[in-house]
């Protein structure tokens, strides 16, 4: 398997983050990827190759250029304002909710960065644009290496992604990574993709942005919003709008769900996969949904994610797995690995 390692994933490194009231160290850190990369080398699973750069172009398929021009220039301008804050990260602290405005962007810096955020435990850290950027570029070279023949590529990067939309960041992610790849697919000749969300979390981020299109469609495994970020999307009658109506497929489970309710839930998810028949496929590839994870209830363990990559191999699409959640440090290279081999390995 052919992997692309973002190695600007540790100039994101926040301080802290905004966890259930408290400041507390970030659960996203530069540790996630560094014990995945040793545990990949160990097991010698294909190639670790650094992606070629894209042009800003290339994220305009999914972002707004508006949001990209703040990410661009936001750590600047965010010292800008005060040099002491180059030693602290920036936190939102205020939101355009519901009659609020959010068309005009505020000159105000704190404004700007409440319009683009969806909540306060994201931090944005001077290095930050890089680390995402980065990201990005290793899940489009991913995509297109899919078009020139690779039956399956690793996009091995942190910032995650699937919970960043058009114009917003939240939930650690900035830059819409899965979704970047399947964009990229479509421009480079397939007719329809699909995306597979296997994160704890509900990947809104990749929803609203395909939500009204009949050319990708989204399934997505995961806790129910009611009781588990990000609270407000992911539902079950959350099935598309408009042309997209019937291209999404929610699949909430309770918190505390078994390996079995879950991979239930899997099967259901890879026969509607079946049925779609596309080019290719992008996986939101989590590990949160281990049983030992700090931010997730579900039960499953390692060996069952042997099983995970065993089943969408035989799904037999060109596959594109991005790197999102799993916090359980320890363990986040053993459980990525075994999906990637049970991926291999299988049919």
């Amino acid at each position: 398997m052919l992997t692309f390692f973002n190695e600007q994933h540790g100039l994101h490194h926040g301080r802290h983050e905004c966890f259930r009231g408290d400041l507390v160290p970030c659960f996203d850190n530069p540790q996630r990827a560094t014990t995945l990369l040793a545990e990949l080398e160990r097991r010698n699973l294909g190639n670790i190759v650094t992606p070629h750069k894209m042009p800003l172009m290339s994220l305009e398929r999914i972002h707004s250029p508006r949001y990209l021009h703040f990410l661009r220039h936001a750590w600047s301008d965010w010292v800008a304002l005060d040099p002491a804050n180059a030693a602290k990260d920036a936190l939102p602290s205020v939101w355009p909710v519901r009659g609020l405005r959010s068309d005009i962007e505020p000159d105000n810096f704190t404004g700007k960065l409440g319009l683009y955020s969806m909540d306060n435990g994201t931090p944005l850290t001077a290095g930050t644009w890089s680390a995402a950027k980065t990201g990005a570029d290793c899940a489009i070279n991913a995509a297109h290496a899919l078009r020139l023949g690779e039956r399956a590529t690793f996009a091995l990067t942190r910032p995650p992604g699937h919970h960043a939309g058009a114009d917003f960041f939240g939930g650690y992610c900035f830059l819409n990574n899965a979704a970047l790849a399947a964009q990229h697919l479509l421009d480079d000749g397939a007719r329809r993709v699909a995306i597979l969300d296997l994160d704890y979390h509900h990947g809104n981020g990749t929803q609203s942005i395909f939500y009204q299109r009949d050319d990708v469609l989204f399934v997505s495994i995961h806790a129910d919003p009611r009781s588990d970020y990000p609270f407000y999307l992911g539902h079950a009658d959350e099935t598309g709008a408009g042309k997209g109506i019937g291209h999404n497929l929610n699949l909430p489970l309770p918190a505390g769900s078994s390996s079995a309710t879950w991979f239930a839930a899997l099967e259901t998810a890879c026969l509607r996969l079946a049925g779609y028949a596309p080019d290719a496929l992008v996986v939101s590839l989590g590990v949160d949904t281990y049983a030992g994870d700090p931010l997730s209830t579900f039960k499953l363990q390692s060996g069952d994610f042997l099983r995970v990559g065993e089943r969408i191999a035989y799904l037999g699409l060109p596959t594109a797995f991005i790197l999102e959640g799993g916090y359980a440090l320890k363990q986040i290279g053993v459980n990525v690995v075994n999906v990637l081999e049970g991926f291999e390995t299988g049919d």
